[in-house]
């Protein structure tokens, strides 16, 4: 069969009748691909196989391959896992330009702004994602510290794998691994300039510009540069982001490449940490969207630098050796305020801070083909160095009672933090062909991981952990695949046990079966999985502290538990209709807390049980090809917070469960220029994307974007 896709949008009423048709009638499906042998996408056939794993230029929603969650090169259907795609083209529809923009968007993935509206944490399963990767090699993010929203701009695709992903990440959280995967050069010319203007004053330029560099084409560069200048809603608001991001690739044999590239980015805003005040009653102030809580001093200003490269040599027999590496430093100022009660009267806190940030890492592995029973296998095997050098200058004062109108403090440096967290981890993974029908996955890894405090004494080691990977495939027919798989993480803590000793790691294990359906020989992915999290051996606070050698003993007994539903649909539906959603439920709980009372009840309130994420594109044909349309659909439950009040009542702060629309309108011009216009939250609903959770501190309800408007024009030789 041969299909071409067209990124087009548009979805049935219903996701999950859509899943439940798809899964009900193969035979209408197997009907439509046979008549639609080939099917035109634009100047990009996929004819005879797969997509392949790039997906610029393909149009697609979906991927061919992808090996994020397990380094073998699997398809979506025979990932024993819940995987998601953000292709190119959805980036460009959808006017992406930051990891915030997929959060968002990528179905089970929620974007919180909890700690601040410029300080995003993003969370999967009831659980923070504190990792995030590039090409494959792993990199440590905390929305609480200074990191920085990588820029889409160099990006061909971000796959996201959720649950545990210790396998190719080893510490974290049970959650998910956001894996961004970097444009390459290409050997036949092509350069494109993308001028944006948006509401709120927001402007913002691109280039990218890709060529064989010699006549035989075995030397290819790539560079690419962005800049965004934006306003916003809120008065007074300003931003500003650069990127600059340059590439190369030699062949240097006919089977061996290796490619080295740089990238600079340099983020800035005056508008980032604390959100608005809650009333003294714990209710919702109802404050215009535009009132800007902070200062005109406040300022936030993040660089970082990031050498990185490969090397690729193929054996014979299919084998090849991969070398990758990355190093990055981040520089980075953090000067703000936010509104507080710590003296009983509104004032502010204002602080400031000052982070270096190194991290390295390292990534070699040899896969290839292995023959026995009469079967071919697959085999990787690996070793991994990660290194995170964080350095933090703290300043004073620390003031929480500045006044509203104060000009910015004299800060004068007082403090400094330093600590240098070191793992290294070996693994292998293998694809067993038990049956034509039956392929297991079998996977292990070995980290050991060392936090060496170089200011204090809060050193500690876990040697030797065991990281586990088991997954099941069986393929009912040639569209359908049911799967069962178990994985697992680990997680250090600090906290110290009777013997004085860190407690045991954290342990995120992730039980998940579900159903898999491909369509269109890989141009549509359907899937339904049932999940369950158990993170083990937190730290809780025994009954009695008698035999204590310090000043608080701590067990590896708490636990919290996640179980849920993830249902996504993503690729073609039809030859110039493309669509992505999904809908998830989790519900995070407490299994055993320090906290009695916590003990089944929620983990984290604040964050929706439920999210439906829906984007669609339609090209159309005849007289209107040169016109496409789509849009997008975010509805999410409610979350809440009970408020401790000054009398210690509690009040339950809530926002709603609210939906958001958007849509998109793009004409192609003629073959060089296309134009664009998005149009977010079309109906103007107002909602808090935060909700606060103290009249005291942290006040962070923050308020979702209005209805805005976006006009891009590209222009393409």
């Amino acid at each position: 069969m041969s299909v071409q896709q067209h990124g087009g949008k548009g979805f049935s009423p219903s996701l999950m009748a859509l899943a439940v048709c798809l899964a009900s009638s193969p035979a209408v499906f197997a009907a439509e691909a046979e008549k639609a042998a080939p099917l035109e996408l634009g100047a990009t056939q996929i004819s005879s196989e797969q997509l392949g794993q790039t997906t610029e230029g393909t149009q697609s929603y979906t991927t061919g391959a992808m090996a994020t969650a397990t380094k073998l090169p699997l398809t979506m259907r025979e990932t024993p896992q819940a995987v998601t795609v953000i292709t190119r083209q959805r980036m460009d529809d959808q006017a992406m330009t930051s990891v915030n923009d997929v959060v968002k968007n990528t179905p089970g993935l929620f974007l919180s702004q909890s700690s601040g509206p410029g300080r995003h944490t993003y969370r999967s399963r009831g659980f923070d994602i504190d990792n995030m990767m590039f090409d494959g090699i792993p990199s440590s993010y905390s929305g609480y510290a200074n990191s920085v929203q990588p820029n889409l701009a160099m990006f061909d695709r971000v796959e996201v794998i959720r649950g545990a992903t210790g396998l190719v990440t080893g510490a974290g959280n049970p959650s998910a691994a956001i894996n961004f995967v970097r444009k390459r050069p290409t050997a036949t010319p092509q350069v494109s300039i993308t001028g944006a203007a948006g509401s709120w004053d927001d402007y913002r330029g691109e280039f990218d510009a890709s060529s064989a560099l010699n006549d035989s084409g075995t030397l290819r560069g790539r560079v690419v540069g962005s800049y965004r200048d934006a306003n916003s809603f809120r008065k007074g608001e300003e931003s500003d982001h650069g990127l600059f991001y340059a590439i190369g690739e030699a062949d240097l044999s006919e089977n061996t490449t290796a490619t080295l590239g740089f990238s600079r980015q340099e983020d800035q805003t005056n508008f980032f940490w604390g959100g608005l005040p809650i009333g003294t009653d714990g209710h919702h102030l109802n404050l215009p969207r535009s009132t800007n809580p902070g200062s005109d001093w406040e300022n936030k200003k993040l660089t970082i630098d990031t050498v990185f490269g490969d090397i690729e040599h193929r054996f014979a027999n299919d084998w090849k050796l991969h070398i990758a590496g990355s190093s990055s430093q981040l520089d980075g100022v953090f000067t703000g305020t936010y509104q507080s009660r710590y003296q009983t009267t509104l004032a502010r806190t204002a602080y400031q801070s000052h982070q270096d940030d190194k991290q390295y890492g390292l990534d070699t592995f040899l896969s290839g083909p292995v023959e026995a029973f009469g079967r071919t296998h697959e085999v990787v095997v690996g070793t991994s160095k990660r290194v995170y050098d964080a350095t933090s200058k703290e300043y004073s004062p620390y003031d929480t009672n500045y006044p509203f109108n104060g000009a910015k403090p004299d800060f004068v440096r007082n403090g400094k933090g330093h600590n240098i967290t070191t793992q290294d981890g070996v693994y292998l993974t293998t694809r067993l062909n038990l049956a034509d029908p039956l392929k297991v996955i079998l996977g292990a890894r070995v980290d050991w991981y060392d936090y060496d405090d170089r200011q204090g004494d809060g050193d500690y080691k876990v040697t030797r952990n065991l990281t586990r990977y088991a997954g099941v495939i069986y393929d009912l027919n040639d569209q359908y695949s049911v799967y069962a798989s178990y994985t697992d993480i680990f997680t250090p803590q600090t906290d110290r046990d009777f013997s004085d000793k860190p407690l045991e790691p954290i342990v995120g294990e992730n039980y998940e079966v579900g159903i898999k359906g491909e369509y269109f020989n890989g141009a549509l992915n359907a899937s339904l999985a049932v999940f369950q999290i158990d993170q083990k051996n937190r730290a809780t606070l025994p009954e009695s502290q008698a035999g204590c050698p310090i000043m608080t003993c701590y067990e590896a007994s708490g636990m919290v538990r996640s179980q849920g539903i993830d249902l996504e649909l993503q690729g073609a539906l039809t030859e110039n209709w493309q669509v992505g959603g999904g809908f998830t439920y989790t519900r995070a709980h407490y299994i055993k807390d320090t906290n009695a009372s916590n003990n089944n009840q929620r983990f984290d309130t604040d964050t929706p049980e439920r999210l439906f994420k829906l984007t669609t594109s339609y090209r159309f044909q005849g007289p209107l090809e040169k016109l496409r349309v789509g849009g997008n659909v975010y509805w999410q439950s409610r979350m809440y917070n009970d408020v401790v009040l000054a009398n210690s009542n509690t009040y339950r702060l809530e926002q709603g469960s609210y939906a958001v629309a958007d849509v998109m309108a793009g004409y192609q011009v003629n073959k060089h220029l296309d134009l664009q216009l998005n149009v977010n939250n079309i109906f103007d609903r107002t909602y808090y994307s935060a909700i606060g959770n103290s009249p005291i501190w942290g006040p962070n309800d923050t308020y979702g974007n209005p209805r805005s408007f976006g006009v891009t024009a590209k222009y393409s030789f």
